[in-house]
């Protein structure tokens, strides 16, 4: 073996706790790379193929009505490949033994065969029969969660006509692989079923027969979209069209896109900032590192060895702590995969979705660490390597000793001999000591980042389910009902309060942009469903005038004071011209509002509502559920509390898992930084403490002096550590900010404290580790060191 070949394995076993230290930060860095792209490619590559294998439609339209044979005509628009008229419906569903409401969406399949668009990928059982009325495939989640099998049967509310179905199949399909109700956010199979039912069945249910009221198509090739939505809703308008809309709206694709856009943004934010700090941290500590070895390298360049050798034997050091950590990380990465993958499937029902390491990532995060870690280490090792050997074997030029600003600003009785030689040794070595306090801070910065994203979790929550959404129960009604509804609902058992409300689909524009939601129309002022504003304090509704959620309004590029034109997309599909005159903050989602009064009278309508809030008495809440299945008016029944627990589940299992692994990465990191801090300084040391017990001092006196540099350098590292925290949580609050949801940039004391309890627990434990090192120490050779 080469001598530098022997010297390099030596010294990466002499530095083994400094190598994994570094190594843990690497691997952090690589981990989360990894993690992302594996878990971007998985669900890129399952949505496509299960897009292509099963027609998944490029653009959606429903109308109130409109004859069969529109159909024809509209295949004929330029652009269309393939087209498909159905029918679809809300409906309720009830299974013995489960007293929850349970909510559906009935599609109709062509009589007995597969639908040309958004076919089902069958995964038991198979298609009803051709000519039965009473036969259904369900959706595979709700299957899932109830246990159902083909030949079961439940009862349904279709139209408000009761029906009982027998279940022929479970079935896949590429329009609910986010199998989410209208008003939810986030999945809840046990109380949100699909049902697909054969075509003359659910039209003879619901009075469709010889019609459709839902448009699914497919493009030609170079197609425009947008011209072909233009052309459908001109055709569809006289029909009562809501408007034709894209992939881009659709439900289902947009919350798997918003997953997709999350996990890209991670690749690319999370891993560069723990590389950046891991680059950081190789050239504060190869530095400090190759530095002690000055004598060394100049008796190597006596013996004749060249600069690009000695530069090769310490770019090899270096090079074997990136590899370690890069494998560590790979390693890290392919498990967190694995353990994200059975989320995934739970979340996402694709037939399959392969969790596999691809290649051309394991070559991605290799060259990200390399370029890290030679941006970190390439300008030490080349300025060391290249030093005369005359210099090297020099010692350095002798410290002026004077009395600090800080000295002489302190009483002198407060520092001790200790608290003097612990201050002038940082302030003869200005630059060391910065760089350890700019490492340290980094590390408090990246525990900061953890305990911020835990507590805007819960802040989010709390917000939208303790102040917005006051209410118990959310019942959407079949048609818009006449006002008087509420009164009928108030005398319903354990019902408390009501709140009616009107909702109606609106583009809203401004300028060239545009955007499609919901206009509501509440109560003024609201008791049960607040609208908050930037410090969460509620808001009176305007009573003229148009309020909006900021992200809604950023998105639109609007200010308050601007006219929108709204564009109705049902009834009578008025056009308006609204002034915005108030914006909301709400974390969950975007909106638009309206008094319900003033929307009533905007439509030419009656005193009209969409639905109804109510405000429930636990120990009735039974019974009054028990009242609303008698009523086939009510389409659907929300439950908040489950609403809640199933946004706590998602961001329990998602958001808060990825924080608290963010933590562990970070608290290693901040151990990371100040063990290598630490285990250098006591290495740059030695022969000064070896030389202060020699002269009398004992072994506590000089610990105290190393110890009290541990504990100093933390400290000073704390207040821009905190600084560094709050842009680094800005900066994840703005990359991670969607129109699903918003985490609020919320900064408790608890952030501030677990960054400075997580620094200094790390630094409390290198410390034991020093003491025991200090005990160690062989006084006679740290004495035949040269001083440095």
């Amino acid at each position: 073996m080469r001598t530098l070949d022997r010297k390099l394995t030596r010294d990466l076993w002499r530095l083994k706790g400094q190598v994994l230290a570094i190594a843990v930060v690497i691997a952090g860095g690589v981990m989360t790379l990894i993690l992302a792209v594996t878990s971007l490619e998985a669900l890129s590559g399952a949505r496509e193929r299960f897009y292509a294998s099963h027609h998944f439609a490029e653009v959606f339209a429903e109308v109130k009505r409109a004859p069969l044979g529109l159909a024809e005509r509209l295949a004929e628009i330029e652009g269309v490949n393939l087209l498909e008229p159905g029918v679809r419906s809300p409906m309720r569903l009830s299974l013995p033994g489960f007293r929850d409401p349970i909510r559906g969406l009935a599609l109709s399949l062509p009589d007995g065969r597969q639908p040309l668009l958004n076919r089902l990928h069958l995964v038991a059982g198979g298609l009803p029969e051709a000519g039965r009325d009473d036969q259904a495939v369900i959706s595979d989640a709700f299957a899932e969660a109830h246990g159902l099998m083909p030949g079961d049967r439940l009862e349904a509310i279709l139209d408000g006509r009761r029906a009982t179905l027998r279940v022929t199949g479970i079935a896949l399909s590429p329009e609910f692989l986010y199998q989410v109700a209208p008003t939810d956010l986030m999945p809840d199979y046990r109380r949100y079923a699909v049902l697909w039912m054969n075509r003359r069945a659910l039209a003879s249910a619901f009075g469709m027969e010889g019609a459709f009221n839902h448009l699914a198509l497919t493009l030609q090739a170079g197609a425009s979209c947008e011209d072909v939505i233009d052309a459908l809703d001109l055709a569809l308008a006289r029909y009562g069209g809501t408007g034709a809309w894209g992939r881009d709206a659709q439900p289902s694709h947009r919350f798997i896109e918003e997953e997709l856009r999350q996990q890209r943004l991670q690749a690319i934010v999370v891993p560069a900032i723990f590389l950046s700090v891991s680059a950081f941290l190789l050239h504060v500590v190869m530095g400090r590192l190759i530095q002690t070895q000055r004598v060394q390298v100049a008796v190597l360049k006596a013996f004749g060895y060249r600069d690009t050798e000695l530069a090769r034997h310490f770019a090899l050091l270096a090079g074997a702590i990136v590899l370690l950590g890069w494998a560590l990380g790979v390693a890290l990465g392919a498990w967190a995969a694995s353990a994200l993958a059975e989320l995934y499937r739970a979340y996402f029902r694709f037939p399959e979705m392969p969790f596999r390491v691809p290649g051309w990532a394991l070559a991605l995060s290799l060259a990200v660490v390399a370029v890290a870690a030679g941006l970190g280490t390439w300008r030490t090792v080349w300025r060391e390597a290249t030093r005369p050997p005359a210099e090297a074997m020099r010692p350095p030029a002798p410290h002026r000793f004077r009395h600090s600003r800080l000295e002489r600003a302190l009483p002198t009785g407060l520092l001790g001999h200790e608290g003097r030689i612990v201050l002038r040794h940082l302030g003869r070595h200005p630059a060391k000591a910065g760089l350890s306090v700019a490492g340290i801070a980094l590390s408090a910065g990246l525990l900061m980042i953890g305990a911020y994203q835990l507590d805007a979790v819960e802040t989010m929550i709390d917000r939208q389910y303790r102040q917005v959404l006051r209410m118990d129960m959310e019942l959407t009604f079949r048609e818009p009902t006449p006002h008087r509804a509420e009164g009928e609902l108030g005398h319903l058992p354990g019902v408390l309060a009501v709140e009616g409300w009107r909702r109606v689909a609106v583009t809203l524009h401004h300028g060239h942009r545009e955007e499609r939601v919901g206009l509501l129309g509440m109560a003024s002022p609201p008791r049960l469903r607040q609208v908050l504003d930037a410090d969460g304090e509620p808001r009176r509704l305007p009573e003229a005038g148009l309020m909006l959620t900021r992200w809604l309004a950023e998105s639109l590029h609007a200010r308050v004071g601007d006219t929108l034109e709204v564009q109705v997309m049902e009834g009578g599909r008025q056009r308006l011209a609204l002034t915005l005159t108030a914006l909301v903050d709400e974390p969950l989602g975007v909106g638009a509002y309206l008094p319900r009064r003033a929307l009533n009278a905007l439509l030419a309508e009656g005193d009209a509502i969409s639905g109804a809030w109510l405000l429930v008495d636990d120990a009735r809440r039974q019974a009054l559920l028990d009242a609303l299945w008698e009523r086939p008016g009510v389409a659907a029944i929300g439950l908040l509390d489950e609403a809640e627990q199933g946004i706590r589940d998602y961001l329990d299992e998602t958001l808060l898992a990825f924080a608290l692994i963010f933590l562990a990465i970070a608290s290693s990191i901040a151990f990371g930084v100040v063990y290598n801090n630490a285990r250098i300084a006591f290495a740059e040391r030695a022969r000064e403490l070896a030389t202060l017990r020699v002269l009398g001092y004992g072994r506590a006196e000089v610990a105290r002096i190393l110890l009290g540099e541990i504990a100093l350098l933390p400290l000073l590292a704390l207040p821009p550590g905190w600084a560094i925290g709050i842009a680094f949580s800005h900066l994840l609050n703005r990359a991670f900010s969607s129109d699903l949801y918003r985490l609020p940039l919320v900064l408790t004391p608890h952030a501030f404290g677990f960054a400075a309890a997580g620094v200094l627990a790390a630094s409390l434990l290198v410390a034991l580790m020093v003491i025991r090192r200090l005990g160690r120490l062989d006084l006679v050779a740290s004495l035949k060191g040269v001083e440095r």
